[in-house]
């Protein structure tokens, strides 16, 4: 029966809010409650699951890490101001990630705004900047479960956070239902007309040296296998793109020929030679410092953009850009185009050497990570320092296998790792991350032991911002800031509930790492290991 069907029953419009929610499959709440959300929080329905975290970039991160795991937005509740000031960080993240999610910030009651009462929000729609993919303040309370069922479908088409604003007395208005019309279902057909895609076969056609990058628009079961397909039948190399947040190709398979670096000239020398660069999942291509004034690729290649976001294709400087599922695209232009010759076998995967005696050093862990990860393991990814490293020695094999923070703002490892495994239970989830990270997003743990999140978090502990001191160093200059050697994370982790265990040597290290990882799929109960490196 549709919902405020019956004349009699009053329905409010939080009553029609979660038949929105439940009708959309959005029943795992993530939030920090505040005054101005008691009334949508309190009796929540039974299906519904509110996931509590103790700060809001926790919250968020959580909330980014279980939609990038199940591909489905989950509602995150944030509480006015505060809330989402304290979140915009993960926010921002979210929409890098391209993380759907339906974030409902709440607000005084729209009868006294004019009056600025305690715990009004300012410009709601605006703190979060750009990085929403769409925002809304209602007009009216009786349009909210409508705006909140268009935010589901907003945060999907554009592939991050879509905001909405409920000021506190809205939830106890009387519901109406025609304003709150809004798609039940909204199908993203996955097909493509082949004869679209007769610009890029001409340009196939007329390359002699054809190289893919990807990004993290392949990475899942479908765009693993799409890519596979395409790589194979171009006979080419293919590389990871810079700062990849996620890994769009198997790096195990023999075409992989690694991670481009984003200084320019590197990554101008590494695609020489190759006239053609058909980029899958993100734009082309992701730079940073301006210290070179080498262009990406050569003057003659010519770059192709495929991705399921416009921003990607609009924010790249190439030939051609094809918006549109890509694993479907991968998929037809294979079909499309003849078998190359295969391309000459890439020098055997060597990992990078390592002492075997002490001192205890990343080389060890990362090394025993190696050999010790289960082929379909998930890596969540913050330890600046030691990223280089971590990438050269331990391969993503899998789907899903690999996470990070696309934007470089620290503080998503712990609670991305928490969501992960919170939508993932059966796969084991291991997080890599710094100490100077995990203190940018450490109320997470509290979340990850509450709710059984069996993550093993292991602290890479150098007391020191690592990457900024070799930055430093580079410049020949004295840094500002200090370190921070006496720095415990294990004691703070163990003060959230955590379990969490310190070691100081090559043998505990290997002694503790071996036993969790020996158990790290049927592990409900987090461990935090924190690995003391010189």
């Amino acid at each position: 029966m549709p919902v405020g069907s019956s004349p009699s029953a009053f329905v409010s419009v939080r009553d029609a809010t979660f038949a929105v929610m439940r009708e959309l499959g959005m029943t795992r709440i993530f939030g920090n409650p505040g005054t101005t959300e008691v009334p949508f929080l309190v009796d929540l329905p039974g299906e519904f699951d509110f996931m509590m975290g103790l700060h809001e970039g926790a919250v968020v991160g959580m909330a980014t890490g279980y939609a990038l795991a199940t591909g489905r937005p989950p509602l995150v509740n944030l509480h006015t101001a505060p809330g989402l000031g304290n979140a915009v960080n993960a926010i921002a993240n979210a929409r890098d990630c391209h993380a759907p999610l339906v974030v409902v910030v709440g607000q005084q009651d729209r009868k006294q705004l004019h009056l600025s009462p305690f715990l009004t929000g300012r410009g709601l729609e605006r703190i979060a900047g750009d990085y929403p993919v769409w925002t809304s303040f209602p007009a009216r309370a009786q349009d909210v479960p409508g705006t909140i069922a268009r935010a589901y479908h907003e945060s999907v088409a554009g592939g991050g956070p879509a905001l909405v604003v409920v000021p506190m007395g809205d939830w106890g208005e009387p519901h109406e239902p025609i304003p709150a019309g809004a798609p039940a279902r909204v199908l993203y057909p996955a097909e493509v007309d082949s004869s679209q895609l007769d610009p890029l076969v001409e340009l196939l056609a007329a390359a002699s040296s054809p190289a893919i990058v990807t990004g993290a628009g392949t990475d899942g079961p479908a765009g693993f296998a799409a890519a596979v397909a395409l790589a194979q039948r171009l006979g080419c190399p293919v590389w990871h793109e810079p700062f990849c947040g996620r890994a769009g190709f198997p790096e195990d398979h023999p075409q992989f020929a690694g991670h481009l670096d984003w200084h320019r000239g590197a990554m101008h020398a590494t695609l020489s030679g190759h006239d053609l660069v058909i980029v899958l999942g993100t734009k082309a291509f992701q730079l940073y410092i301006l210290d070179e004034d080498e262009p990406p690729v050569e003057a003659g290649t010519r770059v192709v953009v495929i991705s399921a976001h416009a921003e990607d294709a609009h924010r790249s400087s190439c030939a051609l850009a094809i918006v549109g599922p890509v694993a479907g695209v991968c998929e037809r232009l294979a079909a499309r185009l003849p078998q190359r010759p295969p391309m000459p076998e890439l020098p055997a995967w060597r990992p990078p050497p390592c002492a075997t005696t002490e001192p205890l050093s990343a080389g060890r862990v990362l090394g025993l990570l190696a050999e010790l990860l289960p082929a379909d393991a998930v890596v969540m990814e913050e330890a600046p320092s030691y990223r280089d490293e971590l990438l050269a020695r331990v391969p993503t094999r899998s789907p899903l296998g690999f996470f990070c923070n696309p934007n470089g703002a620290l503080g998503f490892g712990l609670a991305g790792a928490t969501g992960l495994r919170l939508a993932m239970p059966d796969r084991p989830v291991v997080a890599l991350v710094g100490d100077g990270s995990a203190m940018f997003g450490i109320q997470a743990l509290w979340s990850a032991a509450t709710y059984n999140a069996g993550v093993l978090f292991i602290v890479m502990a150098n007391g020191r911002y690592g990457v900024m001191d070799a930055q430093a160093a580079a410049r020949g200059g004295t840094p500002a800031w200090l370190q921070f050697p006496g720095l415990q994370i294990a004691t703070i982790a163990q003060a959230m509930g955590c379990p969490a265990v310190r070691v100081q040597t090559s043998a505990a290290m290997r002694e503790v790492l071996a036993e969790a990882l020996a158990d790290l799929r049927e592990r409900r109960e987090p461990l935090l290991v924190e690995v003391v490196l010189p």
